[in-house]
């Protein structure tokens, strides 16, 4: 009888040590663009809530589609927040950066609102069917806070091909989607107020 437990507490016991063991996944963010070549400037207040998104999307995960109804996730990687937080933040930064809107803030920081920008994330993913691609839809609602109203609205699309190998090559690629989709959204919102 002793010699049938020998064996299955030495498999517990090292299943325990690989799971102590185990190498915690790369962790990456997006970046802001540091600069955006825009026209104009508005003294208009911008507020940015988090936008929305499927569960899917709605974590850390960086999600990698093999077909398009299945879901992956990149291995060993991970987004530093969850990624509406991470894009909310970012596309603040974005408006910041360019110093041509006079205030632009989230929910909770006591700016007197001119409008909204209502996000939701549609995609945000790396494509490997035909090729590795970034791709990035995201649907923006420029909304009049001062009547309700909705002066716009635009879906925001960009695709850019992986090149290299390994996790960075495929969120390099996330990143630069993002990048030409914020500028688009910056670009656009100062050319609607």
């Amino acid at each position: 009888m002793n010699g049938v437990r020998t064996p299955i507490l030495a498999m517990l016991v090292a299943g325990l040590l690989a799971g102590c063991s185990s190498v915690p996944p790369d962790t990456f963010e997006l970046s802001s663009p540091a600069s955006l070549p825009v026209r104009g400037a508005t003294r208009a207040q911008i507020l940015i809530p988090e936008p929305t998104a499927i569960k899917t999307l709605d974590n850390d995960k960086i999600v990698v589609k093999t077909t398009p109804y299945s879901v992956e996730y990149l291995a060993q990687s991970q987004w530093s927040d969850r990624l509406p937080r991470m894009v909310q933040l970012r596309l603040l930064q974005a408006f910041e950066n360019t110093g041509s809107i006079g205030a632009v803030g989230v929910p909770g920081q006591g700016l007197a609102i001119d409008y909204q920008l209502v996000m939701e994330i549609r995609r945000f993913e790396i494509d490997t069917e035909g090729g590795r691609t970034a791709r990035i839809d995201i649907s923006v609602k420029a909304l009049n806070d001062r009547n309700g109203t909705v002066k716009r609205t635009r879906i925001f699309s960009a695709a850019t091909p992986v090149t290299g190998s390994g996790n960075g090559a495929y969120v390099a690629a996330l990143n630069k989607a993002f990048d030409q989709i914020t500028g688009e959204i910056v670009g656009w919102t100062l050319g609607l107020i």
